[in-house]
C-alpha cells in the first residue's frame, strides 16, 4: 500500500513508507481551521537516509534509457489524472486555494509537467561541436579533433518546494530531474505536504524504481538543513523566500552543490497613458484573486502614468470591493483564506505599517468577519512613494500598492528600485516602447499587456529573486551537467 489512511501519513524513504521518527505534526485547512490530516516529522538521521537511498538509486536510474523514464513519467501524468478529483479536495483542504484553483492550476499543471517532461526525457541531449585543426606540437602530432558537448544528470537533486502550489510546484521540479536521469529527495513546506506524497504514491504505481523519489516532512526547519547539506546531495532546488535561498546558497557554497533558487518578487506593472485600461486592471488584479495574492510573479507594485493615475486607482478599487471573499469550496468564491493565522498576522501587520507611512488606503484593510478562516481582504493602497517598505517588501497576500509616474525615464527607474528581479509587466498600446521599456528592466521575465505566462519560457529571477532558469527544455539543462567529449577525427 503506497500511501497509508488515518493513522497518519509516513515518509517515503527507498521505496518504502517510512514511520517517522518524531511523530506526526497536524495540517491544518486554512479555512475551516479544522485539522485535514497527520504529517511525519522526520529525524535529521532519516533525512539523510532518504539522501543515501537516491544516491544508490542513481547508478541504475542514470543508466535507464530514456524511453523508459518517459514512459514512467507519461503514466504518473495519467495516474494524477485518474485521481485529480481525489487530489483536488486534499490540495483544496492544506493550501486553501479555491476548488476551480486546486483542481485547474494545480493538479492539472502537475500532470501536464509529468507529460511535458515525459516528452523532455527523449529530447537530444547531445550538440555536434565545429572540429578543430591542431597543430603539431607539445600535445602530440596534428590532425582534426571531433567534440561533443553531452549534457549528463547533476546526480542527487534536494526539491524544497513551496506551500502556495503543492502539486505543480514540486512536479516542476521533480518531472524534469527525473527526465535527466536524478534522483530527488523532495522536502515540501510544512504547511501542506500531504499532496506531495500522493504525487509519490502516484509515482511510486508508475513504476519509478526505489529510490528515485524519495519525500520526507517536517514542521521545522531542521528537516530542510539535513536535506540541504547532506553529503549525498549533488544539488539543491528551492523556490521560497529569498532570505532563506540566502542561507541555503551559503551552505551549497560550502559543499560546492549546484543551485536552482526561484525566490522572492515584488513585479512591477508600468501602465502608461496609452494603455487598455480594462486589460491592467484584470491583470493587476490577479494579486487579489490569485492564490489570495499568495504568488511571487503577481503584480503588487503598480507603476501608473498620471493620466490614467486616479481611473486606475479607481478601477482597481472597484474591481478589490467587488471580489468575493469566503469559503474556498464555494464556486462563487474568487479569494479564500491566506496559508496560516502567522502569515495573515503578517500581512496584516504590512497594511497597519502601510497607514503609518503615509499611503492612502482605497480598498480592504479589515478582516473579513468569518468566524474561522484566515482570510485577508483584498487591500489597496494608493498615492505610495518608493521608500515605504510596502513598497520594497514581499508582502505575499492580496495587497497592491500605486505609485505615480510622470515620464518613461521615471517609470523604468521607480520599476528597477528594488532588490527584486523576477517578473515585471508593461500595459502600452505603442508596443514599440512596451519592448523598448521591456529590454530596460531588470526582470527575469517581462509581461507586455499580459499576466499570461508562456510554459516554454525561461523562468526565474535578476537580482535577489533567484539564480539560473527552469520551465520547458530549460529545466532540462537546469538538472544537467555539460560534458565535454574530444576524439580525433
Amino acid at each position: 500500500m503506497s500511501a497509508p489512511g488515518g493513522a497518519g501519513q509516513r515518509l517515503f524513504i527507498g521505496g518504502e513508507w517510512v514511520e517517522p521518527d518524531d511523530g506526526h505534526y497536524e495540517v491544518i485547512d486554512p479555512a475551516t481551521e479544522e485539522v485535514v490530516g497527520l504529517a511525519p516529522e522526520a529525524s535529521r538521521a532519516q533525512v539523510h537516509a532518504a539522501a543515501a537511498a537516491a544516491r544508490e538509486a542513481f547508478s541504475s536510474w542514470s543508466r535507464t534509457g530514456p524511453e523508459e523514464r518517459a514512459a514512467i513519467l507519461d503514466r504518473a501524468a495519467a495516474l494524477v489524472v485518474r485521481d485529480r478529483e481525489a487530489h483536488t479536495e486534499i490540495a483544496r483542504a492544506e493550501s486553501g486555494a479555491t476548488t476551480a484553483t486546486a483542481r485547474g492550476m494545480q493538479v492539472a499543471v502537475a500532470a501536464a509537467r509529468f507529460a511535458r517532461y515525459a516528452k523532455g526525457a527523449l529530447e537530444p541531449v547531445e550538440r555536434a561541436l565545429p572540429p578543430q585543426i591542431s597543430a603539431a606540437g607539445p600535445m602530440g602530432r596534428g590532425g582534426v579533433l571531433g567534440a561533443v558537448a553531452v549534457r549528463r544528470p547533476v546526480g542527487v537533486v534536494t526539491c524544497i518546494t513551496s506551500y502556495n502550489n503543492p502539486w505543480a510546484n514540486p512536479a516542476g521540479k521533480v518531472a524534469p530531474a527525473l527526465a535527466m536521469g536524478n534522483t530527488v529527495v523532495v522536502k515540501p513546506a510544512p504547511q501542506d505536504p500531504l499532496s506531495v506524497y500522493r504525487m509519490a504514491a502516484a509515482l511510486e504505481e508508475a513504476g519509478a524504481p526505489p529510490g528515485t523519489v524519495n519525500v520526507v516532512t517536517g514542521s521545522a526547519p531542521a528537516v530542510g538543513e539535513a536535506a540541504v547539506d547532506s553529503e549525498d546531495v549533488d544539488m539543491v532546488s528551492f523556490t521560497g523566500s529569498t532570505a532563506v535561498g540566502q542561507r541555503i546558497a551559503e551552505v551549497c557554497g560550502r559543499g560546492m552543490k549546484r543551485q536552482l533558487m526561484e525566490l522572492g518578487g515584488k513585479g512591477a506593472a508600468l501602465v502608461f497613458d496609452d494603455a487598455d485600461i480594462g486589460s491592467a486592471v484584470r491583470g493587476i488584479g490577479t494579486t487579489f484573486s490569485f492564490y489570495s495574492g499568495q504568488i511571487c510573479t503577481a503584480p503588487t507594485r503598480v507603476i501608473a502614468q498620471r493620466g490614467v493615475y486616479e481611473q486606475l486607482v479607481d478601477k482597481l478599487a472597484g474591481l478589490a470591493r467587488a471580489l468575493r471573499v469566503g469559503d474556498p469550496r464555494d464556486p462563487a468564491t474568487v479569494v479564500g483564506p491566506v496559508i496560516s493565522a502567522a502569515h495573515r498576522d503578517r500581512v496584516e501587520a504590512y497594511v497597519e505599517l502601510g497607514r503609518k507611512e503615509g499611503a492612502r488606503l482605497v480598498a480592504g484593510g479589515g478582516r473579513p468577519a468569518f468566524d474561522k478562516g484566515f482570510y485577508v481582504a483584498p487591500t489597496l493602497f494608493a498615492d505610495c512613494t518608493k521608500d515605504m517598505r510596502v513598497v520594497r517588501e514581499e508582502i505575499f497576500g492580496p495587497v497592491v500598492v500605486v505609485i505615480p509616474f510622470d515620464d518613461e525615464e521615471e517609470g523604468v527607474a521607480l520599476a528597477d528600485d528594488g532588490e527584486y528581479g523576477l517578473i515585471d509587466y508593461v500595459w502600452s498600446d505603442d508596443v514599440a516602447r512596451a519592448f523598448r521599456v521591456a529590454g530596460r528592466l531588470r526582470a527575469g521575465g517581462v509581461g507586455v499587456n499580459t499576466v499570461g505566462r508562456n510554459m516554454e519560457a525561461p523562468f526565474g529571477g535578476f537580482k535577489r529573486s533567484g539564480v539560473g532558469r527552469d520551465v520547458g527544455s530549460y529545466a532540462l539543462y537546469a538538472y544537467s551537467e555539460l560534458q565535454s567529449v574530444v576524439w580525433p577525427g
